[in-house]
């Protein structure tokens, strides 16, 4: 049972509408959103806004963190084992992407997918970061081959399967040639 009362303001959890409860039905919540339309959700995908605003002391912490000046870190000796080793793993597995993805279509979560992938790529490229490893899984090949065509884009890069001992079959590796 849900402690929703009409009248109550919330918003849907996997969404930007927001508004006023008009009714309740059981599970079924009604509400007349901010543009005046009246839409219905089950109690689960909405929650009720509070009318003050609270800051935790770890978002203060992050805050603070962000501003502070780096301090000089020393330099530290990485093997031969650990240098080849990727420095960033991105999973591309819809699961780990979004919570919701059982009202998605195969278009829409191949192409949050290829989003992610993009967005990441791009990171990397900006951080000077060397080596990532794109996972994408086995099935049926369609994100490997979509991927495919995302990194044949850029010319600064080549990539190829990742580690067979670590990855299996679903994983792409990218190399950026720094240019000095």
């Amino acid at each position: 049972m849900s402690d929703f009362k009409v009248g109550d303001i919330v918003e849907t959890i996997d969404d930007v509408i927001s508004g006023t409860i008009l009714s309740i039905d059981g599970a079924k919540i009604t509400i007349e959103d901010t543009n005046g339309f009246v839409i219905s959700f089950l109690d689960s995908e909405i929650m009720k806004v509070g009318g003050e605003i609270r800051v935790t002391n770890y978002e203060v912490a992050q805050i603070k963190s962000e501003k502070e000046i780096p301090k000089r870190r020393k330099n530290t000796v990485l093997k031969s084992k650990e240098r080849s080793a990727p420095k960033m793993e991105v999973d591309l597995h819809v699961h780990k992407l979004t919570r919701n993805s059982g009202n998605m279509s195969s278009y829409e979560k191949l192409n949050l997918q290829l989003e992610t992938a993009k967005r990441q790529l791009e990171f990397a490229m900006r951080k000077r970061i060397q080596k990532v490893v794109f996972i994408h899984g086995v099935g049926e090949g369609i994100l490997k081959e979509e991927l495919g065509y995302l990194f044949r884009r850029y010319e600064n890069l080549k990539y190829y399967e990742a580690d067979y001992q670590k990855y299996g079959m679903g994983a792409t590796e990218v190399y950026f040639f720094q240019n000095n």
